[in-house]
């Protein structure tokens, strides 16, 4: 039974093109419910030993004993969404003759509305670093920069290494070494912060040559995603934000303030590297209430500027 979870993500990774979150995920939950058949012993005392022995009986056991555990109802869901998925495939390359989870029921979850931060706040957020002339500022201005202007993931934007970039073009390369890598293209005025940076703040920071990470820590090393939300932290409590943000928020507000200046959602969804538009349908909701105009060094941000 190993064998066919196995061949399933195998399909996920070569056939969908699936992220590595995804198929983590996957593997996590399917691996979860390979356990519990290989325990389960019908009242006949009969042990299930093939994907073939799986009734609907079984399965709405299982969604039952997941609810028994006190998982959250997304979390339910996702595992479900892996398990329908899963028998689909089973069932389509004929490896079994009735798909059992066919009539699985996910619970409802509420969609969850991305927290955003004002223009006005994020103006606020990215003058913060200026205020210092040390390398580590030069470093953080380009950070919380490059982090609202190209919307990138946390971990993409730690991952950045030094040849990802070409100040020339103002290009970015994001998440080279995935099969999600895009290219971000940079305002002048970001580009003219992530120079500055390479040039003063990164070399300041920098104590072995052969280091490929873009951005850099106090110790020389790539800044780490923990790193990264402490920086975020420090200037959020300096210029007063209430409330929670994190590297994610300003991801998020990226998104709501470019569709509340007239970019489409395909656009955004490009941008954000989104493999499905309906992932992206959401900040076209939050830009609908509030149409804020961006502002970036005393610039109005454009969709052709951003």
């Amino acid at each position: 039974m190993q064998e066919e979870v196995q061949r399933y993500l195998l399909s996920l990774d070569f056939e969908e093109n699936a992220s590595e979150n995804t198929i983590a995920a996957y593997r996590n939950d399917l691996s979860q419910l390979l356990t519990f058949l290989l325990q389960y012993q019908s009242v006949d005392g009969e042990r299930i030993e093939d994907w073939r022995q799986v009734t609907p009986g079984v399965m709405q056991e299982y969604v039952f004993h997941l609810r028994a555990r006190d998982y959250a109802s997304s979390t339910v869901a996702r595992k479900v969404a892996a398990i329908k998925s899963f028998f689909e495939y089973l069932h389509s390359r004929g490896m079994i003759e009735n798909d059992p989870a066919a009539l699985l029921e996910s619970p409802k979850v509420k969609k969850h509305i991305p927290h955003t931060i004002s223009a006005e706040d994020v103006e606020r957020l990215l003058a913060a670093p200026r205020r210092y002339e040390t390398a580590q500022a030069i470093r953080d201005r380009a950070l919380l920069e490059t982090l609202y202007a190209t919307g990138m993931r946390v971990t993409e934007l730690v991952n950045l290494n030094i040849s990802d970039l070409d100040l020339e073009t103002g290009q970015l390369i994001c998440s080279a070494n995935s099969k999600r890598r895009r290219v971000a293209h940079l305002n002048d005025n970001v580009r003219e912060t992530l120079r500055q940076y390479v040039e003063q703040g990164r070399p300041a920071l920098l104590i072995r040559n052969d280091e490929p990470a873009l951005f850099l820590n106090h110790r020389g090393q790539r800044l780490t995603r923990q790193g990264l939300w402490l920086i975020i932290k420090r200037y959020v409590a300096e210029v007063g934000i209430e409330g929670q943000v994190t590297p994610h928020t300003l991801r998020h507000s990226f998104a709501a303030h470019l569709l509340s200046t007239g970019a489409g959602l395909r656009e955004v969804q490009e941008r954000l590297g989104h493999a499905s538009l309906s992932t992206t349908q959401v900040y076209k909701q939050m830009a609908d209430e509030s149409a804020a105009e961006i502002v970036i060094d005393g610039k109005p941000l454009t969709r052709h500027e951003d």
